[in-house]
């Protein structure tokens, strides 16, 4: 007798965990603790699913990723982005708990988003500390902004506050650089990436941390992963502008800032830049075009663990 594949979506939130399987529109909740999270494990252990669907929460997702995936589990987090874009369109415009568990169990169903795997404990400590310097940096730059503004009798809380801020992100940077360094896999590709001219060492440690997918895509997957990759914008005749959107936000942040850089003082980047401008491309397309081809030679030089050199030719 042929088993009928199940597929389960789990919403999950700070106090509680809305499971609901397909196609048996089977559902249930528990608490987001410890002792729950095991008897749930144990629970969709006996289902055998074919797949198990999370969005990604900030972080309250990893406990009970970890434990899925430590019980064989085929588990998948995905961006939320996707999942509502997915509600919207197969008519779903309430929003619960419940619904949300329903609609993850609907889009492993029909979706079915790849296996990919999770990132270790040492992953997820750098990751951590990525974000919080991300954050540390937003507060810096809203203070700064505040301080333009304000008035004299509170200058000197904002202008401390900044100070405070500074010293907190020098502590995470020594934080990222020992922890970088304790790693002798990581220090390697750390060193292979910091050898391209315009790459630093807060890209080639978001790279680390947020893409490990780096050096085992091929050129044209690293770019649509990260969102660079040009997309169509047709239909019927109409022919749209094509546009770089999605992908990992934060990675093409970062990696915004490389390329300008790189634009400068890369020569392959550039010489590709001015090329693109002498023939009539606006200047953030050319920049965009440099943000593609410096992931390309970046994902070239981890999958072939080779360092930078000139003249630099890679593949896909």
């Amino acid at each position: 007798m042929t088993r009928i594949p199940v597929f389960v979506g789990i919403d999950v939130s700070k106090d509680r965990l809305d499971v609901a399987l397909r196609p048996m529109s089977d559902h249930w909740a528990v608490a987001n603790q410890d002792a729950d999270i095991a008897t749930l494990v144990a629970r969709l252990r006996h289902h055998a699913p074919t797949l198990i669907v999370l969005e990604a929460t900030g972080g309250l997702e990893l406990p009970l990723t970890g434990e899925l995936a430590a019980a064989g589990l085929p588990v998948v987090v995905v961006n939320p982005r996707q999942v509502r874009d997915f509600a919207k369109a197969t008519g779903r415009l309430a929003k619960t708990d419940t619904l949300d568990a329903a609609v993850l169990a609907q889009f492993a169903e029909a979706v079915r988003p790849a296996l990919r795997p999770l990132p270790d404990a040492e992953t997820q400590a750098l990751s951590a500390l990525l974000t919080r310097r991300r954050q540390l940096i937003e507060m810096c730059t809203a203070e700064k902004n505040r301080l333009g503004s304000a008035l004299p009798p509170v200058h000197r809380g904002i202008r401390t506050h900044i100070a405070w801020l500074d010293r907190r992100l020098a502590e995470i940077d020594e934080d990222l650089a020992h922890t970088i360094r304790e790693s002798p896999l990581w220090r390697e590709k750390d060193d292979l990436l910091q050898s391209t001219p315009g790459v630093g060492p807060v890209l080639a440690r978001t790279l680390l941390a947020s893409l490990p997918e780096l050096g085992t895509l091929t050129h044209k997957q690293i770019a649509a992963l990260v969102g660079v990759a040009p997309l169509n914008r047709d239909s019927g005749t109409f022919r749209g502008t094509r546009r770089v959107w999605g992908g990992r936000a934060h990675v093409r942040a970062v990696l915004y800032m490389s390329a300008l850089a790189a634009s400068r003082f890369n020569p392959v980047i550039r010489t590709f830049y001015q090329r693109l401008c002498a023939a009539g491309k606006a200047k953030k397309v050319a920049l965009t075009a440099c943000m593609r081809k410096l992931l390309t030679i970046l994902n070239a030089i981890l999958k072939h663990q080779t360092p930078w050199t000139l003249p630099f030719s890679h593949s896909s």
